[in-house]
């Protein structure tokens, strides 16, 4: 069995699709499904009513993901404590993270994705809409190593859907680089090469694509938000996954 897929809930239309997300992902990995809810109990709200709308949260979720994903294994949690925090607790044994796209997931100061990139200990995928797209797997990639991380991640999860795999590279004159070349001609990628300046121009290719798949930045392999993703996770309509470091950098394709 592999490691469950973990994804926090909350009761907004941003966690309801990172449910249905993932438990398509348990189901395709063969893997359990933690559906997990923060709670932190604010004084203007009495403790027992507070406790018992999270309890619900919870159960409402585990519902949701077995209407949505038929054969799901989904088991609900509650768990004290901010957000950010229970959830990195939990990547620790988890093998994919999912969390909403806004809402639970809001980007900015302080915000959940942003606290759980760099210290998630698993991939963090971060679901947009109410149902998981159908399009192609983007691997966004630049001929340094993290782009390396982030296209082997994209190969599993292009072979877990059944997708076509698109490597895509932005660059000031629309020309592939040497390094870059090298990488995709060796894997079961596309390559497509386009001009303009990053962020903006990954934004517009991939507002079809069933993923993005981006990597970390950063020196020595640290596990950091670069500006091209914080473009892309802000901006994008297609879930976005983050693979840091630690995802199978020494596998090969």
């Amino acid at each position: 069995m592999q490691d469950p897929v973990v994804v926090g809930v909350d009761a907004s239309a941003a966690g309801r699709a990172a449910v249905r997300l993932a438990a398509r992902e348990a189901v395709s990995r063969g893997s359990t499904l933690k559906i997990i809810h923060a709670f932190t109990w604010h004084e203007p709200t009495g403790y027992a009513p507070a406790r018992g709308a999270a309890s619900r949260v919870v159960k409402e979720a585990v519902a949701y993901a077995q209407r949505s994903t038929p054969g799901v294994d989904a088991r609900g949690q509650l768990r004290d404590g901010p957000p950010g925090r229970v959830l990195t607790f939990f990547s620790r044994a988890a093998s994919l993270l999912v969390v909403g796209g806004d809402g639970l997931a809001r980007l900015g100061s302080g915000s959940v994705v942003q606290d759980l990139v760099p210290d998630a200990w698993c991939p963090v995928l971060l679901a947009r809409g109410p149902r998981p797209p159908t399009g192609p797997v983007v691997a966004a990639v630049d001929g340094s190593e993290f782009s390396l991380l982030a296209l082997r991640f994209a190969i599993r999860e292009a072979e877990l859907r059944g997708s076509r795999l698109i490597a895509v590279q932005v660059t000031p004159t629309g020309e592939a680089s040497p390094a870059v070349v090298k990488i995709v001609e060796d894997s079961p990628a596309r390559l497509r090469v386009l001009a303009g300046p990053p962020g903006a121009t990954l934004v517009r290719a991939t507002r079809r694509a069933g993923l993005i798949v981006l990597g970390p930045r950063g020196e020595g392999g640290a596990r950091r938000l670069g500006s091209v993703a914080c473009e892309v996770l802000r901006s994008g309509s297609s879930p976005a996954a983050f693979a840091h470091a630690g995802t199978s950098a020494n596998a090969g394709w």
